[in-house]
């Protein structure tokens, strides 16, 4: 079952939505709803949730041999 939801927002952020949803080819509301099925309680008991962007780094220098002193000197070298 659908419910009407009021939403008071920047009339400039409205426009933006709008523009978005149509490249997205979805409406406000749909785009609103995947927003806020991601809210769900059950998601904050895990945490935040990771982009794929940072999953797909996840474990990457799992067996790197790249210690502290390694990355202080890249970074004394990076901002000389």
């Amino acid at each position: 079952m659908h419910t009407k939801l009021t939403l008071r927002l920047d009339r400039d952020l409205i426009r933006r939505a709008k523009s978005h949803s149509r490249r997205a080819g979805k409406s406000v509301s749909a785009l609103v709803g995947d927003f806020f099925s991601l809210l769900s309680v059950d998601r904050e008991s895990e945490g935040p949730s990771l982009t794929p962007r940072v999953r797909s780094l996840t474990g990457i220098l799992k067996r790197a041999r790249v210690t502290e002193q390694d990355y202080r000197k890249h970074l004394m070298d990076k901002h000389r």
